[in-house]
C-alpha cells in the first residue's frame, strides 16, 4: 500500500478509529491492531511474501528468548550466527541471487569456459532490506546483553511490522521502538498536530517535488545520448532532488504517522544538502541505515582506530557495503566506493568530526566559506548520484564523459522554469527549519495565525494539484 494512494487514505482513518476508540483500554488488544494492520498494509502489495515477515519475526523471537537462556558463548553465538544466517540467506536470495549467478558465469566465460545455468525471475520482496536490518538489530543487541528479549509476542510482531516504517524505514533500533510498545499510549494532541505537519510537508516533498523532478530526470537520463552536456547537468540536479525528496518525503510521512498513534521513530535526515562536508553529509543522510552500519560492521571492523591501512579497508568496506545494500548492480558499489574516496581525506586528515554543529548557526544566510563548502560537497553528491542512477556503469561514464565537454556550455534543451520556482522555495523552507527535527516543525509560529493557516492550505492545495497518479517511492525497490 503507498502512502500516496486513495487505498491508504482509507485505511489510516480506520486504523485511527479502531486504535483509538475501540482497543484503547488494552495494550495487548491495541499491539494486536497493528500487527494486523500492518500485515493488511503490506499484504495489500502481494499477501504471499507475508510469510517472510512472519518467519522473520519468528526465528528471532525465538532466538531472542534462547539467547535469554543461555550463558555459555559458544552456544551463544551458534544462536547468533542462526539468526543472520537465515535473515541475511533470504535478502541475499531474493536480492542478489541472480546478480551473483550472471557474474559468475561473466566470471567464467572470460577465461574462456562456457557455464550453462539460467536465471531465475525472482519478485523482491519489498521492505525486505527494511526489516530484515530491523529484526537484525534485535538479535545482536540481546547476544551483547544491551537489550533484554522480549517474551511479548504480539510486542515483538508489532515492532517487525509496525507499518509505517516496513516497506523504506526508518530501520528501527529494538532498543528504540520496542520498548514503546510495553508502554500504555495516550493520545498527545500537540505531537499528533505535529505529525501532520510532518506528513504535509512528507507528501510536498514526494509528490511536488520528488514526482515533478522524475518527469526531467528519467526522461534525461533514459535519452542521455540524444542531450547536450548542460542539459545532463539537469537530469542529475534533478534526481538529486527527486531521491531526496522521495526518500526523505516517505521518513517524514512515516515518522509523521507513527506520531499519531504515540510513537517516537528517530531522525532518518537532517537537511543533508547543507552539508559543509561529505562526513556531514552521511551523518545526515539516511541515518537510521548509516548508523546501523557504523555499529554493526565498522565499529567491530576496528572503526577508524589502527594503522591507516586499517583506516582505508573499514572506510572501503562500510561504503561499499552501504552501496551494495541499496542493489544487485555495480553502479551502486561504484557509488559507495566513490563516496568512500570522498570521505577517505577527511578521516586520514582527522577531520571527519570538523562540522558537527548546524549549519549558520545563529544567522540567517551562511558565510562565504560555508557557502562554498556547501556548495562544493553538493557538487560531489550529484557526481555520485549519476552512477546511483545510471543503467550500468557504462552508462554512468558515458554520461559523466558528455558533461565534462565542450556541450555543457550549450543552452540546456529542457528549461522548467516552474519547476526551478518550487525547488527553489523547497530549498528557501527547508533551509528555515534545518535546525529543527523537520522544516515545519516551527515553521510560521511567529506569524499571525490566519497567515500561518493560509501557508499550510496552499501546501495542501499544491500537493493535490500535483498529485492524481500513485508513484512508487524509489527506495521501494531496495
Amino acid at each position: 500500500m503507498l502512502f500516496n494512494s486513495i487505498d491508504f487514505a482509507i485505511f489510516l482513518p480506520i486504523f485511527f478509529i479502531l486504535y483509538w476508540f475501540v482497543t484503547k483500554r488494552s495494550l495487548k488488544i491495541q499491539n494486536f491492531l497493528i500487527v494486523i494492520s500492518s500485515y493488511v498494509f503490506y499484504g495489500w502489495w502481494d499477501w504471499r511474501f507475508l510469510s517472510l515477515i512472519i518467519f522473520s519475526t519468528i526465528v528471532d523471537y525465538s532466538i531472542g528468548i534462547l539467547l535469554s537462556k543461555e550463558e555459555r558463548i559458544l552456544n551463544r553465538k551458534i544462536f547468533l550466527w542462526t539468526s543472520i544466517i537465515v535473515n541475511l540467506g533470504f535478502l541475499g536470495f531474493f536480492k542478489y541471487y541472480n546478480f551473483f549467478l550472471d557474474n559468475f558465469i561473466s566470471a567464467f566465460s572470460f577465461f574462456g569456459m562456457e557455464i550453462n545455468a539460467n536465471s531465475l525471475n525472482i519478485i523482491l520482496p519489498v521492505g525486505i532490506s527494511f526489516y530484515t536490518f530491523q529484526t537484525l538489530s534485535y538479535t545482536i543487541d540481546v547476544y551483547r546483553r544491551k537489550l533484554e528479549p522480549t517474551k511479548d509476542i504480539v510486542a515483538f510482531s508489532a515492532f517487525v511490522s509496525f507499518f509505517p516504517q516496513l516497506v523504506a524505514g526508518p530501520i528501527e533500533r529494538a532498543t528504540n521502538l520496542l520498548p514503546q510498545f510495553y508502554k500504555k499510549r495516550e493520545f498527545d494532541y500537540s505531537k499528533a498536530v505535529d505529525g501532520v505537519r510532518q506528513i504535509l510537508w512528507g507528501f510536498f516533498k514526494k509528490i511536488v517535488i520528488a514526482d515533478s523532478c522524475a518527469v526531467y530526470a528519467n526522461d534525461i537520463f533514459n535519452n542521455s545520448a540524444e542531450y547536450n552536456g548542460s542539459t545532463l547537468v539537469l537530469g542529475a540536479v534533478f534526481f538529486t532532488f527527486q531521491i531526496y525528496g522521495d526518500f526523505s518525503g516517505y521518513s517524514d510521512i512515516a515518522i509523521g504517522t507513527s506520531k499519531l498513534f504515540g510513537f517516537n521513530l528517530k531522525q532518518n535526515f537532517a537537511f543533508p544538502y547543507f552539508s559543509r562536508d561529505i562526513a556531514e553529509f552521511w551523518r545526515k543522510w539516511h541515518i537510521s541505515l548509516s548508523t546501523w552500519f557504523r555499529d554493526y560492521l565498522y565499529i567491530p571492523l576496528g572503526g577508524s582506530r589502527g594503522s591507516t591501512l586499517v583506516k582505508v579497508r573499514n572506510t572501503f568496506i562500510i561504503f561499499i557495503v552501504s552501496g551494495f545494500w541499496h542493489g544487485a548492480n555495480w553502479t551502486f558499489i561504484a557509488w559507495g566506493a566513490l563516496n568512500a574516496l570522498y570521505f577517505l581525506p577527511l578521516l586520514l586528515l582527522n577531520k571527519n568530526r570538523t562540522n558537527t554543529d548546524s549549519v549558520a548557526g545563529g544567522k540567517y544566510f551562511p558565510s562565504f566559506k560555508e557557502l562554498y563548502q556547501i556548495g562544493l560537497t553538493f557538487s560531489l553528491t550529484i557526481l555520485a548520484w549519476i552512477f546511483f542512477r545510471a543503467e550500468n556503469i557504462g552508462h554512468a561514464l558515458s554520461y559523466i564523459s558528455e558533461i565534462f565537454s565542450i556541450s555543457v556550455f550549450e543552452t540546456p534543451e529542457v528549461r522548467p522554469r516552474n519547476l526551478f520556482a518550487l525547488i527553489l522555495i523547497f530549498i528557501i523552507i527547508e533551509w528555515a527549519g534545518r535546525k529543527q527535527q523537520h522544516a515545519l516543525m516551527n515553521f510560521g509560529f511567529k506569524w499571525k495565525k490566519p497567515l500561518r493557516q493560509a501557508f499550510y492550505y496552499s501546501l495542501a492545495i499544491t500537493i493535490f494539484l500535483f498529485g492524481g497518479k500513485e508513484h512508487e517511492f524509489i527506495y521501494f525497490q531496495f
